[in-house]
């Protein structure tokens, strides 16, 4: 049950607020009173979710819950600015990770990671983090953290440890890890379509 109330509530949270009619603030902070009429919950039910969410993507402070990241550009009313003030800047100097899949490699070599449909691009604060990256990708790419900010970009870090950046030039991508057979048999010209040896 509490698996099943997580899932509902990552969606709802991140990506369906405004259809489910929740009053989410910018931060994507919502009433609990509101979620406990919607999903038709209890409190302890809630607490238990919140638990039990395997990402510690669920925040739940005192009469308010949210998803700390995540959320879509369309679908809630948060802002860039309201996460981004909810959220710490990331201190770290250290190389953070983005996995993908091969078909976005030529794009994201051109244009960098954009965060697509979502407010930020998600990293991980390191390669084998359960966070802030996708499962069963073929790469990872390393960034630059130094390299992001010399751009003028912040970098920052969600309650729940992911690293979050508006986006992410090519040239702060500075390592690629290849993770599936697939992927290694090309290991050589992926790396040179970001200028690695």
């Amino acid at each position: 049950m509490g698996h099943e109330i997580s899932r509902t509530l990552s969606y709802l949270l991140r990506h369906g607020a405004n259809e489910a009619g929740l009053s989410m603030d910018a931060a994507g902070w919502v009433p609990v009173a509101e979620i406990e009429r919607r999903l038709k919950v209890t409190r302890g039910q809630l607490e238990a979710a919140v638990a039990s969410n395997t990402k510690g993507r669920l925040e739940l402070r005192a009469d308010r819950i949210r998803c700390c990241q995540g959320h879509s550009r369309a679908g809630t009313p948060v802002t860039l600015e309201g996460l981004e003030a909810s959220w710490c800047p990331y201190e770290g100097d250290d190389r953070v990770f983005h996995g993908t899949f091969l078909e976005a490699l030529t794009s994201i070599a051109k244009e960098g990671l954009l965060p697509g449909e979502r407010t930020h691009v998600h990293l991980a604060p390191a390669r084998e983090s359960p966070v802030g990256k996708r499962a069963n990708v073929h790469v990872m790419l390393g960034v630059s953290v130094e390299r992001v900010r010399a751009c003028g970009l912040s970098v920052w870090e969600s309650p729940n440890g992911v690293v979050l950046a508006r986006q992410v030039p090519a040239d702060a991508i500075v390592a690629l890890d290849t993770l599936t057979r697939r992927a290694e048999t090309q290991k050589a010209q992926l790396r040179a379509l970001f200028g690695l040896r």
